[in-house]
């Protein structure tokens, strides 16, 4: 059977690989394999942040692609691939690196737990990415969770600790992260946000505030801000288990 042009154009659109989002995701890339360079020199801080960095890539190239009507199946492969290394392998190398090698068996353990988690929700996500609700991610997403768990060490670091006195501590908070990550919780996914409407005077003046925060202490605020986000699937969670269920209805 002919194909139309509109589906030709379709189809040579699935097949394409676009410079533009593609370069995003390959800066996304470099720095997930620049935080787990400098985790292996013992450079922690600077690992933490380059999975900062790699997060604020990952979120730029879809915007960018939509933008730009580049969107590819190709992208959308490479971006899972990029966000495995960046928000999968390079935070568990962190933590092992910092925290766990004197844990043993339980050190790696609890750093695969959380590499594992990545990848499954990523593999959920692609598999499910056509039938869930746009608003709300199903399970905690992995750039929040490797936000969460480089945020802990950045802020540690930044208060004098060493990842062998909080050693138990930096373990459970990553498997905490890592069962999160393939939980049924809702997450809001903020793509409802629209930012081509107009919006009130507050709304820009709570952004200001907000940056003005995050100058003032980067590690602690941006480890309290992901820390809050884990738990509000949680807070959902049982805020849904307190609404009364709605009745069946009546038989004739």
């Amino acid at each position: 059977m002919n194909e139309t042009p509109q589906q030709r154009k379709m189809d040579l659109r699935r097949r394409s690989i676009y410079l533009l989002p593609n370069l995003f995701t390959t800066a996304a890339l470099f720095a997930g394999f620049y935080a787990i360079v400098q985790a292996m020199n013992s450079k922690y801080e600077f690992a933490a942040v380059a999975i900062f960095i790699a997060m604020v890539l990952d979120g730029l190239d879809g915007r960018v692609a939509r933008m730009t009507h580049t969107q590819s199946e190709f992208g959308a492969e490479y971006d899972s691939l990029s966000d495995m290394v960046s928000f999968g392998v390079a935070p568990s190398i962190l933590m092992y690196e910092w925290a766990f090698r004197d844990l043993g068996k339980w050190g790696w353990f609890a750093a695969f737990i959380f590499c594992a988690g990545a990848a499954l929700r990523l593999a959920r996500f692609n598999t499910n990415i056509d039938i869930v609700d746009k608003c709300y991610f199903q399970g905690l997403p992995s750039p929040a969770a490797a936000a969460l768990v480089a945020g802990f060490v950045w802020v540690m670091l930044d208060n004098n600790f060493t990842g062998f006195e909080l050693r138990w501590y930096a373990a459970a908070l990553t498997v905490f992260a890592g069962l999160s990550m393939v939980s049924s919780l809702k997450y809001y996914s903020f793509k409802s946000i629209n930012m081509r409407k107009s919006v009130p005077f507050i709304v820009i003046f709570m952004f200001a505030l907000f940056f003005i925060l995050m100058s003032v202490n980067p590690p602690l605020n941006l480890f309290l801000l992901f820390f809050g986000y884990c738990l509000s699937g949680y807070v959902m969670w049982l805020l849904s288990l307190r609404k009364p269920k709605t009745p069946p209805a009546a038989q004739p």
